[in-house]
């Protein structure tokens, strides 16, 4: 069986006259600003407290577009009779948001939670070179990272948080001991 000629066109006109009834769904993005999921990834945000320049996250990048300068430092000995350490101190950390590829690699693979995913969006520049944002916007972006989600309530404690209680529990017991001692002797 042959189709009609111009069916293809009636059947073309019928869904434009269907969708010219309804109302549309744009979002007015500047006036309105859009609803992200959380967890959304924007940026990278730069936690530099946490920083110990330990370059894992430049080394692994697999587009190169994270620099980071230090300096080494020489830190007097914690007690006396101890030796002096040296530690690196964090001069310049910059991505190139031009080159990025928004893999996370960088995020996954610091071992001292100094590298977050931030949901800001709005970075855009009218020169390709001005995508490179160095620290201190960085540290800006870090503030509207989203707080972690919850963890179940059927989920068993972290070994870490468990061995700092218990470790607590001991330090309290054992401040505890020498002062029932002293209220003893008086």
């Amino acid at each position: 069986m042959a189709p009609i000629p111009g069916s293809g066109l009636a059947k073309g006109l019928a869904v434009t006259l269907r969708t010219m009834t309804r109302k549309t769904v744009t979002e007015q993005y500047p006036e309105v600003q859009p609803d992200l999921p959380p967890r959304t990834r924007g940026v990278i945000g730069l936690f530099e407290e946490n920083c110990t320049v330990c370059m894992l996250c430049a080394r692994e990048c697999p587009d190169w577009c994270i620099y980071i300068d230090s300096h080494k430092e020489t830190v007097p000995p914690a007690a006396p009779g101890g030796r002096e350490r040296s530690r690196n101190v964090l001069d310049r950390f910059a991505i190139d948001f031009s080159l990025c590829m928004y893999c996370g690699i960088c995020i996954e693979v610091c071992p001292f939670d100094a590298l977050f995913w931030s949901p800001e969006f709005e970075y855009a520049e009218t020169d390709i070179r001005d995508l490179t944002h160095e620290r201190d916007k960085l540290r800006e972006w870090m503030w509207t990272v989203p707080a972690p989600p919850a963890l179940d309530p059927g989920a068993e404690e972290p070994k870490e948080i468990a061995a700092a209680r218990k470790t607590a529990e001991k330090l309290a017991a054992a401040q505890a001991e020498p002062n029932k001692q002293e209220e003893g002797e008086s």
